[in-house]
Order: structure tokens, then C-alpha cells, then sequence
């Protein structure tokens, strides 16, 4: 697979879209096409769902190229994200209900901040029902360049059964699992074409002197003037291609590979949109990493500059490994070179989304940041003994996956895995257990509850023992009071006259903090101030011991008398919807104890919302599995730590 094809350096494109658009079908179709089938079940309804990114490594007409077949779920778009940070194009799939034109809203967004040039491929066009005018329609709100349509369906009995090529005027008949076949343009269908060709003209001509000049006066542009204009304005993020097909029949696919030789920019070109230089010493940039059984960790990596060739030291470490995947299959080569997408073996102390280069320092690259974690689980071994195991399996997982954050509750004591939702989360839980052969138990995080007081109490501790030979005495007054919501625990010493020496305070002080930890409630108690004021002691019985005892008996009871309140943490939430749900969500935040703070339009997301509220941390735990199912998985929020509030909730004491 490696070395240039015909002068053609190696491109790469990404398959992105909403869940259910049908991408991994795409990707099996155009790898299918380019005659580097991928193994896959026959039976759709047992094809897994794409939860990470797929590579696939094909030549079609002698161009070798990378596609990526990226998840559809928002749970997994950091995947995406990496992905895009990588590709020369990008191929947005979308079906053709103008109902879901929403769903790639945040897509079309993530393009256009990145200028990541990118074609339309309405998948499912079979399935069509209505006017595609009306879909397109729909797409462009969402879009921030003219969407320039370059097919026509042609529809027999209600079906669209082929398309008519706008530029080349041709039009091709689907055949299920071939090439479309070249048929008669339909008479029916010959003002459609113009009007389409008409139009596409049009927007190509705002961005063309030569060619509106043309327009006016009426003087029809040539194929190759418009393939020209085309390349160029999708390169510039100008405008959009739309094309169309039916990925499940194979249909639409060549065509869709003719687009991708024609406009796919090469490395150079993507390397010069990025910043990068283009001399220099070989540069590779890692974008996903993975640790698969047999070959150990593999580094998944651009070659912007350069070529390498294996056992050359990259990142501190010997290059043990290239490999690329024809067919989805792990095949091993000597060399990679600029343009090319490949795993790199065993290069452990690397990162993702580092650069690297052999005998040197490269200059530093852009990458992705994960989002916030929105939704989070307490997991735990089944089996004490394999703890040791878990904990070197989450720093594997966690260096795969940059969105999975892990957490030791100190108040808590739970270990607290953080991700972007319960598939995610679900999705991890289930490769511990398949690849690490660890059984897990999954539960709710525990609240983070504190306590203080209402009210001040004067509280008297006193030790006696006597057992033989020395025995066990202390006596303290202390004064339990409670401070202003944040300002800590504070020990104050009052004694006057030796009431209490010098040298046993400080165990005074240590443990009445330490008695703070777990008052009435059994939570940590906090804000208040205690007070040493008075005390006795005797010259041979006292000891640390006997006064840390003593002060722990003084703030147990006092504690308890002085009227305790639990405390909640509360969160400052930020929900961002489309204004569609802006309603909903200040619905869903009040039914959740939320104290609504306002809203405005999201900032640099025309047709978004941001909705602040602050909202108990104890209401947040599945706040993203209900947002996502009213705003049509869309729907994402951030939050943190605002205050501690009295508990007006449902929080119970914790057992002891």
C-alpha cells in the first residue's frame, strides 16, 4: 500500500454524520469499490454499532488513499473531531428527511471552524419521499457556505431509482451491488437539470469574475471549467457539493469516488491550511491511540512531511511497527511517506495528539480538546484481588480516550469513572471486561454531602481512667460555633492560666479537626469554629492521647446538640440546545430543584441557547440521557462547583 501512485501522494478522507445516517456502510461500499472489501456480518441487525475510529486503507484507479469511518453518536464525536484534525475532506452523510437536517448542525459547525473542505452525501436517497428541494432546504440552515447540488434524482413509480449528473449532463441507473448503469436523460427530467445546472452555476459564478461574465452574457461555461471552479471553491470553503446515493445498493458510490479524485486536496495543500511548513525533517502527528493484544500499543498518525521507515527512534522510542489496514486487515509495511495515515507500533511513551519526528523536536501542532464529561459512574472489581488489574487497565483506557476521566472520591471513597454519556461509559465498561477479563459493578456516584451548624454550643470533655499504674485524664471546654457558608473550620485557643499546657493544644486542635470529619450525619462537617477555652489536667495521667480523646467526646456531643443541617453541593449549569428546546430545557432544569439564572443565544452558534441555572449536584446524574432525548440527542451542557446550600431534597443520612 505504501509509495506514490501515478505522482498522486496519499489523501485521506473522514466519513462523518449523525448516528443511523449510514456511514459504516458507506465506508464497506467505497472500500468495496476500490476492491478492498471489509469483512463485515451479512445481516445489518448484527453489525455493531461504530463506537471508535475505523480505518481502511484502499488504491482505486491508482490513487492510494485512507478513509476513516467515524461514530455517529455524540457521545463519541471527540473521535470525530481527531479524526478531522487529520483528513484532507471530509464526506458529511446525512438521509434525506428534512425532519433530521438538525441532527448536523454541530457537524456542519465543527467544519466550518476547522475549514475542513467538505462534500454532502445524502444517503438513503431510495428511501426520498417528497421534494429533495425540501431537504436541501433544510440542510442549508444549517450550513455556512451556498450547498451547490450536483445530482438530480431521477424517480420511477414513486422511487429514485438513479440520478442525472448536473455537470456532465449523464444520467445512471442504480443496479444493487454494481456500477450504475449509463442511461437516456428522461425527457421528464430535462428542465430539472438545467435548473439544477442553472443554479450551480450561478453560485460558482459569485466567486468567478470570468465566469459571471460568462453568465451575463449568456455564453454556456465548459465541463472543465466548472469541475475547475468546483475544486476550487470547495477547497476555500466556498461552497458545498451535494451528491447523492444509496450506500446499502452500492449506489451513488463511484460517483461519489469520482468527486473525492477530483476534489480531495493533497497533503501539501492540508499541511499549508494547518500552518505547517512544508520542508523541513519528517513530521507525524498522533491522533488515536490504542493498545491491541498482539502488537501492543499502536500509535495512529498523520506523515505531514517526510517519509519513515520502521525502527527509526520517533518520540524517545524505537519505531517498532507500520501498519495499515487494506480490507480492514492489519498488514505490516517498511516505510509510510507524506500523506499517509498509519499505526505505528510500540511507541510507549508517546501521546495522542502529540508531533513527532526522527532525531529531533518538531515544532508543536493543534489538536483536539475533550469536552467536559457530562455523565459519570462509580465502578468497582467484584473481586478485591483484581483491583491492582483494573488500575492498569484504566491507564490504557485512558490514554485510548482522552474523554474518559478518572476520579477517587476523597469524601466518598468511590473510584468515579467520568465520560460523555451512558453508552459511553457503558461501551468502556464492556471492553474492561472483554479485553481485561475484569467484572465490574456499575452504580450512581455518591453526593459529595456536608454538614454544619445553626446554632453555638458550650460543650465539656472529660477522660478518666484508671487501670493500673499510669492512667488516662483530660477535661476540655470547648465553644462549637458555626461561620460564613465557605470559610472553613477554624480551632481557636482561649486558655489562660495553664488551664490546659501548651504542649497538649495542639492535640486539641488536631482532634477536633479530625472529629469535623464525620459529625451527626456521617458526613464531613464544615464552616464552623471551635474554641478552646478552658480544661484541666493532671501532671502524670495527661498525654495527647488523653486530650485528642477527650476533645473527641466534647465534639460529638456538641455536634449533635447543635443543631445540624446537611448541606448539598450545588452546580452552575449551562445547557446548550438549539432555541428550538430552549423551552424544554428551562423546564427540565426547574423539574430538577434548578433555579433558572437566564439565557442567550450561544456565543458563535446562531440558532443555539445557553440556558444557566444552578441545580443540585444530586439532580445531575442522568440530566444528559433526558436532554439528549428531548432535543434530539443534540443537546449538551457544562457545569461546576458554585456553593454548598441546605439540603432541600431528598438526601438522606448516610449509614453508618
Amino acid at each position: 500500500m505504501s509509495g506514490t501512485q501515478n505522482g498522486r501522494s496519499p489523501r485521506s478522507v473522514a466519513l462523518v454524520g449523525p448516528y443511523g445516517s449510514g456511514k459504516s456502510t458507506l465506508f464497506d461500499a467505497l472500500m468495496d469499490a476500490a476492491g478492498s472489501p471489509v469483512k463485515r456480518p451479512a445481516d445489518p441487525r448484527n453489525r455493531p454499532t461504530t463506537t471508535e475510529l475505523r480505518l481502511g486503507h484502499c488504491i482505486y484507479l491508482g490513487d492510494p488513499w485512507t478513509l476513516i469511518d467515524c461514530p455517529g453518536s455524540i457521545e463519541f464525536a471527540h473521535e470525530t473531531c481527531c479524526a478531522l484534525a487529520m483528513v484532507d475532506l471530509a464526506v458529511l452523510v446525512c438521509e434525506p428527511q428534512p425532519a433530521k437536517a438538525l441532527a448536523i448542525a454541530p457537524l456542519m459547525k465543527t467544519l466550518a471552524d476547522h475549514h475542513v473542505p467538505h462534500v454532502v452525501f445524502i444517503n438513503k436517497i431510495d428511501t426520498l419521499e417528497g421534494s429533495l428541494r425540501d431537504t436541501l432546504a433544510a440542510l442549508q440552515a444549517y450550513a455556512t457556505c451556498p450547498l451547490v447540488l450536483r445530482q438530480v434524482p431521477i424517480a420511477e413509480a414513486g422511487k429514485v431509482t438513479g440520478y442525472v449528473d448536473v455537470v456532465s449532463e449523464r444520467a445512471y441507473r442504480y443496479r444493487r451491488g454494481q456500477p450504475s448503469e449509463l442511461m437516456q436523460i428522461p425527457s421528464a427530467m430535462a428542465d430539472a437539470e438545467q435548473e439544477a445546472k442553472s443554479r450551480l452555476v450561478e453560485t460558482l459564478a459569485d466567486n468567478d469574475d470570468a465566469l459571471l461574465e460568462k453568465v451575463l452574457e449568456d455564453i454556456p461555461p465548459s465541463t472543465g471549467e466548472l469541475y475547475a471552479d468546483l475544486r476550487k471553491d470547495l477547497a476555500a470553503g466556498a461552497v458545498t457539493e451535494v451528491l447523492l446515493g444509496a450506500a446499502d445498493q452500492a449506489g451513488g458510490i463511484r460517483r461519489l469516488w469520482k468527486a473525492l479524485r477530483h476534489d480531495t486536496p493533497d497533503v501539501a495543500a492540508t499541511a499549508a491550511r494547518k500552518g505547517i511548513a512544508p520542508d523541513g525533517p519528517p513530521l507525524i502527528q498522533v491522533f488515536k491511540t490504542v493498545h491491541a493484544g498482539h502488537t501492543g500499543k499502536l500509535s495512529y498518525a498523520r506523515l505531514w512531511r517526510g517519509a519513515v521507515k520502521d525502527g527509526v527512534t520517533l518520540g524517545g522510542a524505537r519505531l517498532g511497527g507500520i501498519y495499515q489496514m487494506p480490507g480492514g486487515e492489519m498488514t505490516k509495511a517498511a516505510e509510510a511517506e507524506a500523506g499517509q495515515i498509519a499505526a505505528l507500533g510500540r511507541l510507549e511513551p508517546v501521546a495522542t495528539g502529540v508531533a513527532i519526528a526522527p532525531n529531533g523536536t518538531p515544532e508543536p501542532l493543534g489538536f483536539p480538546a475533550p469536552p467536559p464529561p457530562v455523565y459519570a459512574l462509580a465502578i468497582a472489581t467484584t473481586d478485591r484481588k483484581d483491583d491492582v488489574k483494573l488500575s492498569g487497565a484504566l491507564q490504557k483506557l485512558l490514554e485510548e480516550d482522552a474523554t474518559l476521566v478518572l476520579e477517587h472520591g476523597q469524601d466518598t471513597g468511590e473510584t468515579v469513572l467520568h465520560g460523555q454519556g451512558e453508552i459511553h461509559l457503558n461501551t468502556t465498561v464492556e471492553r474492561l471486561a472483554k479485553n481485561y477479563g475484569l467484572k465490574l459493578t456499575t452504580t450512581r456516584p455518591q453526593v459529595a454531602y456536608k454538614e454544619t451548624i445553626r446554632s453555638a454550643v458550650q460543650q465539656h470533655g472529660r477522660l478518666k481512667r484508671q487501670t493500673g499504674g499510669h492512667g488516662q485524664f483530660a477535661d476540655v471546654k470547648i465553644d462549637i460555633a458555626p461561620r460564613a457558608r465557605g470559610a472553613g473550620f477554624a480551632f481557636i485557643d482561649k486558655v489562660v492560666g495553664g488551664a490546659v499546657p501548651r504542649n497538649f493544644i495542639p492535640a486539641v486542635g488536631d482532634a477536633a479537626e479530625e472529629a469535623a470529619k464525620k459529625g451527626p450525619f456521617g458526613y464531613q462537617v464544615v464552616d464552623i469554629a471551635v474554641t478552646l477555652t478552658d480544661g484541666q489536667f493532671h501532671s502524670v495521667d495527661s498525654s495527647d492521647m488523653a486530650f485528642k480523646t477527650a476533645t473527641q467526646i466534647a465534639m460529638k456531643e456538641g455536634l449533635a446538640a447543635a443543631d445540624p443541617v446537611l448541606l448539598e453541593p450545588i452546580d452552575r449549569v449551562t445547557i446548550s440546545v438549539p432555541n428550538d428546546f430552549t423551552a424544554r430545557a428551562q423546564r427540565l432544569l426547574t423539574g430538577r430543584r434548578g433555579q433558572i439564572l437566564g439565557y442567550a443565544e450561544k456565543p458563535g452558534w446562531p440558532g443555539w441557547d445557553d440556558v444557566e441555572a444552578l441545580v443540585p449536584e444530586a439532580e445531575l446524574h442522568d440530566l444528559i440521557i433526558e436532554l439528549r432525548s428531548q432535543t434530539m440527542g443534540l443537546g449538551t451542557y457544562r457545569r461546576s462547583f458554585d456553593h454548598l446550600a441546605e439540603s432541600r431534597g431528598e438526601a438522606k443520612p448516610r449509614a453508618a
